[in-house]
């Protein structure tokens, strides 16, 4: 168990006002578990004495994707119950949009209750472009009191106003109640920026007001991988796959592409550990697979970019268990020949996302994972097509696959040196991670995904930062 909320009494549609911190690594497949009980108030929330009312399980990759993620709650054994779901909002916390102190009070509110005064809190909502409402704060309550002060809270201006100044807020005053039927008292709508130019005024709305407190500061904002991610951009993920004769008949056991039904080999576990990671950002779960280096049919022509599912039209295949049966199904019907040029498959990718590029938005990010078991023998074209890839929203990532020398792939690699094109021309910037398979062939799948995707936010960040283009929304 990682934390858990508070409890909202005598409530069926709680809005939850605990925010939950998880670290967040792009590169792993960080599964959560959410599960609400109906409390009993004994001892220790999720204890025997406590109602389980249902549980859901997602990924981080998931939430931070989709911003909002509304999912059933089922009970054991696969159940649902009833028509219950959660939602979960995510956010990013980050040290560069900056902190503000705030403290409210309250004046002359009314009276709701017969022999006692009033126990108000207040709560902060955020108004989001598409009109719904998240909750930022919720304060304490101040018993008995008509002029309550609440105590000073710190808040993100992400939290608070996504770092728009002029975005609404709606704060509400409540009676609290114990049995969870609270009074309405009134409310406000203000901004930050009304916030900041109230300061001195001692008001902000007719029967409340709030005066910020501490530092307040103009907002330079530095845009992070989360936030192009939150705001809409899709990761694309390809695959191709090295068909050259060198990694041996498939129907032989001692090949590289041979199918044991008790054991995927090194092209299916290189795919599937990248891919599993990579579908959580793109939303239609489909993804284009292509091979080099065969024969195919029907003119058994040898072709260096071709769909493995053999639909020229539409290379795309339904999700990662999707690539999976397209790759198995075409092993038997192409003959693996060579040579290993994989420029044209660069370039193809390459076209894709110049055309995405041209949109001038942070809507779309290609990632290209090559699969290879030898040496590149286009090694020219191939640095030129790096090159030229390095001007647009795309990563390339290699992995060598069985017992080659790899000694070339650590050239396009750049991590020693800058690569250059044949006529001297540096990449803009690094695009490419090569990882020789062997390396991880005793440890788990996420040992590799988290290698070889480790650099990927960081290149996503500075294609976008080159381009000076902003998160879409």
């Amino acid at each position: 168990q990682v934390d858990r909320s508070e409890v909202i009494k005598s409530n069926l549609n709680p809005v939850f006002a605990k925010i939950f911190t998880v670290d967040y690594y792009f590169e792993e497949v960080q599964k959560l578990r959410f599960e609400v009980y109906d409390s009993h108030g004994h001892a220790g929330v999720g204890t025997h004495d406590d109602d389980f009312l249902g549980g859901m399980e997602c990924t981080v990759g998931q939430i931070v994707a989709q911003k909002r993620v509304t999912k059933p709650l089922f009970l054991k054994y696969g159940k649902f119950a009833g028509k219950s779901t959660i939602t979960v909002i995510s956010e990013e916390i980050s040290g560069n949009n900056g902190y503000v102190e705030l403290a409210f009070r309250a004046k002359k509110l009314d009276d709701k209750d017969l022999f006692s005064k009033s126990d108000p809190f207040l709560e902060i909502y955020r108004i989001d472009d598409d009109r719904s409402e998240q909750l930022v704060y919720r304060t304490e309550v101040v018993k008995n009191n008509l002029s309550p002060i609440w105590e000073p809270f710190k808040v993100s201006l992400n939290s608070l106003c996504s770092c728009e100044e002029k975005r609404k807020l709606r704060c509400v005053v409540w009676d609290y109640d114990s049995r969870g039927k609270h009074d309405f008292i009134g409310e406000f709508f203000t901004t930050f920026e009304e916030m900041q130019k109230a300061m001195g005024e001692n008001k902000v709305g007719a029967r409340t007001w709030g005066q910020p407190v501490g530092s307040l500061w103009k907002i330079h904002r530095v845009y992070s991988f989360l936030d192009y991610i939150m705001g809409g951009c899709q990761i694309h993920y390809t695959v191709a796959i090295d068909f050259t004769a060198s990694n041996g008949d498939p129907r032989n056991s001692c090949s590289l592409h041979y199918i044991n039904p008790y054991q995927p080999n090194e092209y299916l576990k290189a795919l599937v550990a990248v891919g599993e990671i990579c579908q959580d950002y793109d939303s239609d779960k489909k993804f284009s697979a292509l091979g080099f280096g065969a024969r195919i049919p029907p003119k058994y022509e040898v072709s260096h970019d071709f769909a493995i599912n053999f639909n020229p039209d539409n290379d795309e295949c339904e999700g990662i268990q999707g690539v999976v049966e397209s790759y198995q199904s075409c092993l038997p019907k192409i003959q693996l020949y060579g040579p290993t040029n994989v420029a044209p498959i660069i370039s193809k990718v390459a076209r894709v996302a110049a055309d995405e590029e041209r949109t001038k938005e942070a809507s779309q990010y290609f990632i290209l994972l090559i699969l290879t078991d030898g040496v590149v023998t286009d090694m020219a074209d191939t640095r030129e097509a790096i090159v030229r890839a390095s001007y647009l929203p795309m990563s390339i990532i290699i992995v060598g696959v069985g017992n080659a020398d790899f000694t070339d792939m650590q050239i396009l690699d750049g991590d020693d040196g800058i690569l250059r094109s044949p006529k001297g021309e540096p990449v803009l910037r690094d695009i490419v991670q090569f990882v020789p398979f062997r390396e991880f062939k005793n440890a788990s799948p996420t040992a590799l995904a988290k290698c070889v995707l480790a650099e990927v936010p960081k290149q996503v960040v500075e294609y976008y930062s080159y381009k000076a283009f902003p998160p879409r929304c």
